[in-house]
């Protein structure tokens, strides 16, 4: 194969393929290779010349094609030792995919010869394979990134008045019959202007878009017929998955983020920097493995052969490497410096601050977090776990970052069920949980809070199913959890009982009221504000089809409007949305607490009250005298004082309303009532108001008697 184009030295910096306007030059991290060939190839995909990467500078073998345009297709092939017991596993037969590129073209053929390792030697990783998988790869894409923004500005919305989405974005719009067929499922799909007003109607701040990075399907789901919907498991991180754009990957993102914006909407990208597609010592080599196995992955100390797995999918990336920690740092600015998101959830964050010492809160990747100029600015979220033995740390990430709050979802569900004894834990929960992010100056926008999200139950499927229905997962229904805490209300799966119909449907109204009404910022999973179903599948990683997919066309309109009204009370009443947490105490010159809460009684609950095993009950008035700061504008205001009653009991309860505290109260709401949000009827201070079995109840205080 002749060396046709010219080569330059290049230079180390920046990483990737870069198009300066006149060549490209191409830079690539390996502190143990011997040899890097950059491999181009045609638009069918044939390898076309291989040229070596002339200079090696401060691990970086790079060099500059000055002939070379955007729309280049190129690949790797990296020289070094095969030595799985030291942990390197080079193997220049193989193409590996640029960590830093910024395009993808074509899919990956599960083929043997992806694999270092010849597959079935009695040696198992340990035998050498010499045959080229170039064939089976896709190909990593030159790009030009330029784009016209126009006046696009990011909505930079106050953490304390967002309220997050989470959707998918194919299965959110395969199934909209508004949006064109042929944009469905991709990002064009989701900037159709029929979604967005879905959006902006519903009243939600943020989209919490599922992985959109490039990634692979497993080779035995795609054996099965199946594929990874979801998208847990990235090949790169500066790519977006192919089957999400057409032609052009940088504008269909770059257009769908502008029109959201537009609407007012964020964009928090779900992303999944703990673990890579490559799996463990088994596994095919892709990317990393091939490139610098020993820098790239977390292995076990003097047995290098075997990787460490805090990711539950093979290995978990070595973010205490400072190139590795390099990597996604670039990746995560990128995404917001040239694609304009708006923030990020991260994926078993615990893996991703973990030192030689395991979990640490001061660790290098949350350190280099916290002082950037770029990213300490924008939204991080963490789902704050991982598989490993002291990997659930929940309330231990530093100021700065909000958490998926799983605590938050588990205490709802049982409540809400009727579990009895858990009404302290949900008072907590219902407050913003300060118990667990009341230190450092951290907020109630700390907790992220949620009772449904992709991996487990829809909302719907919560209130029908008690037993997970995965058998079309192909796992004999043995993945996904048993601990859903959810209750089918009487009969499992669907019925034609009116009576649990009913029930069911007030279940729901009391956990998306609850979700909404609590202090915190409130995540909705996409679909649940119409009674979406998964058919009682709780782990639908895998189905892209119905399963899956958000059908349009089984929506419930009563229950959608029901959720309109909730937005819209939670975004004109800063009472619902304080930005710090309950004290307890009077304010200045006020009749009432911030908070005060009730018994049946109307009496002010006493410590016997928290700790009576029978409750399961809880009512609590919310001062409006007390002063609610309003950060952008640096303003005090007061809202109206409102009474919030929740009766997870199976008997009718009543409680009175302390005259004290309200001349007449307006019932706002009722879940026992289907309707909408908004004023029914007053009732007198000082009278007794009906909370129906499994309901919720909101009331606004009126002074000045009856009108």
């Amino acid at each position: 194969m002749p060396h046709r184009r010219r080569i330059w030295a290049g230079s180390p910096y920046p990483l990737g393929a870069t198009w300066d306007g006149n060549g490209v030059n191409f830079a690539l991290f390996s502190a143990n290779a011997t040899k890097v060939d950059l491999c181009l190839f045609d638009a069918h995909g044939r390898e076309v010349e291989r040229i070596t990467l002339p200079e090696y500078t401060d691990e970086v073998w790079h060099g500059y094609l000055p002939d070379a345009r955007p729309g280049l297709l190129y690949g790797y092939r990296v020289h070094g030792p095969y030595d799985p017991h030291r942990g390197h596993r080079f193997n220049a037969d193989k193409l590996l995919i640029d960590p830093y590129a910024k395009a993808l073209t074509g899919s990956l053929i599960w083929s043997d010869t992806h694999f270092a390792f010849r597959l079935g030697s009695s040696k198992l990783d340990l035998a050498m394979d010499r045959r080229d998988n170039a064939r089976f790869m896709p190909k990593c894409k030159v790009l030009d990134t330029a784009f016209t923004w126009g006046a696009d500005r990011r909505p930079d919305t106050a953490w304390s008045d967002s309220v997050v989405y989470e959707l998918h974005v194919r299965g959110f719009t395969m199934k909209h019959p508004q949006v064109p067929p042929a944009v469905r499922g991709t990002f064009l799909g989701m900037a159709h202007p029929a979604v967005i007003d879905h959006l902006v109607k519903l009243g939600v701040t943020a989209v919490e878009l599922l992985p959109v990075q490039a990634g692979v399907d497993e080779r035995h789901l795609v054996e099965k017929g199946l594929r990874n919907y979801w998208g847990y498991n990235p090949i790169t991180y500066f790519a977006a998955e192919p089957r999400y754009y057409g032609a052009n990957p940088h504008g269909d993102f770059k257009t769908m983020i502008g029109r959201l914006h537009e609407a007012g909407i964020e964009v928090i990208l779900d992303v999944v920097y703990n673990h890579t597609a490559e799996g463990n010592h088994l596994g095919p080599t892709l990317s990393y493995k091939g490139i610098d196995n020993a820098s790239y992955y977390r292995l076990v100390p003097g047995a290098e052969r075997w990787y460490e797995n805090y990711s539950g999918c093979g290995n978990t990336l070595q973010l205490s490497h400072p190139r590795v920690l390099q990597m996604v740092m670039d990746s995560l600015r990128y995404w917001v410096e040239e694609m304009h998101v708006d923030g990020f959830r991260f994926d078993l964050a615990a893996s991703l601050a973990r030192e030689k010492s395991g979990f640490d809160g001061g660790s290098g990747f949350l350190d280099a977090v916290r002082q950037d100029p770029v990213l300490s600015r924008v939204k991080l979220i963490a789902e704050p776990w991982d598989i490993g033995g002291d990997g659930y740390r929940l309330g231990g990430f530093p100021p700065g970052w909000s958490e998926w709050n799983g605590r938050y979802r588990d205490t709802v569900r049982r409540f809400w069920r009727g579990d009895g004894g858990i009404i302290g834990d949900m008072a907590s929960r219902l407050t913003g949980s300060s118990d667990m992010f009341g230190w450092g100056g951290r907020r109630p926008w700390a907790s992220l809070n949620f009772v449904t999200c992709h991996d487990g139950f829809t909302m719907a499927d919560l209130v029908t199913y008690e037993k997970k229905q995965n058998v079309a997962n192909g796992e004999d229904n043995r993945d996904g959890t048993d601990a859903n805490y959810s209750w089918n209300c009487g009969a499992e799966g669907p019925t034609d009982s009116p009576a649990i119909n009913s029930l069911r449907a007030r279940q729901i109204r009391n956990m998306l009221a609850t979700l909404l009404l609590s202090q915190g910022v409130p995540m909705l999973l996409a679909g649940d504000e119409f009674g979406r179903s998964q058919g009682g599948n709780n782990n639908a990683y895998c189905q892209d089809n119905d399963v899956g997919w958000v059908d349009w066309g089984k929506v419930d309109e009563d229950l959608l409007a029901f959720v309109q009204g909730l937005m819209k009370l939670r975004r004109e009443h800063p009472v619902f949305r304080r930005p710090h947490f309950f004290k307890g105490d009077r304010v200045a010159g006020g009749k009432l607490k911030d908070i005060t809460w009730v018994t049946p009684e109307g009496t002010e609950m006493t410590n016997a009250d928290w700790t009576a095993p029978f409750a399961r009950s809880l009512g609590f008035v919310l001062g409006g005298e007390s002063c609610v700061v309003d950060s952008r504008a640096g303003r005090l205001d007061a809202d109206e004082t409102y009474m919030v009653l929740m009766n997870a009991y199976t008997e009718i309860l009543f409680y009175t309303l302390p005259p004290q505290m309200g001349d007449s109260w307006e019932v706002l709401m009722d879940t026992a009532r289907p309707g909408r949000v908004g004023p029914e009827e007053v009732c007198q201070g000082g009278s007794r108001f009906p909370v129906k079995p499994h309901s919720l109840a909101v009331l606004r205080r009126r002074e000045g008697g009856t009108p």
